[in-house]
């Protein structure tokens, strides 16, 4: 599996300090490029609508603040995005409900298997609304 995600591009938006360093070392330990994480919208937006990636791996809630318009503009460039939360599909907007989510807390192979799963050739990212 970590093969499969050597030299893959990933925007980490992450505002938990650990969290954030742990996803950093379990995607460096598979072979990724990172960047990031990115712990605040404003920045997380600016990232994601400027630079380009492979897939990204998004915190749904940062400080307080919804990551959605960072997987907005992330779908509109047809860039792959998980989910990395708390919450259960329940509380999330019906337009994310069914995208792909890593629940926290969360095991390396699980978070690695659900980027594995989306930069898959074919995989058709998810259309918002």
């Amino acid at each position: 599996m970590t093969a499969a995600l050597q030299g893959v591009k990933v925007l980490v938006v992450e505002d938990e300090y650990l969290v954030a360093a742990l996803m950093e070392d379990i995607l460096a330990s598979a072979g990724c490029v990172v960047t990031g994480p990115i712990p605040r919208l404003a920045q997380a937006v600016d990232a994601a609508s400027t630079e380009t990636y492979d897939v990204a791996v998004l915190d749904i809630n940062l400080g307080g603040e919804r990551v959605y318009p960072v997987a907005d503009i992330l779908a509109r460039r047809n860039v792959p995005f998980v989910f990395v939360t708390g919450y259960g599909p329940n509380a999330l907007p019906p337009d994310y409900a069914k995208l792909p989510r890593v629940c926290k807390p969360f095991r390396m192979a699980e978070l690695l298997t659900a980027i594995s799963d989306v930069v898959k050739p074919g995989h058709e990212v998810g259309t918002l609304r």
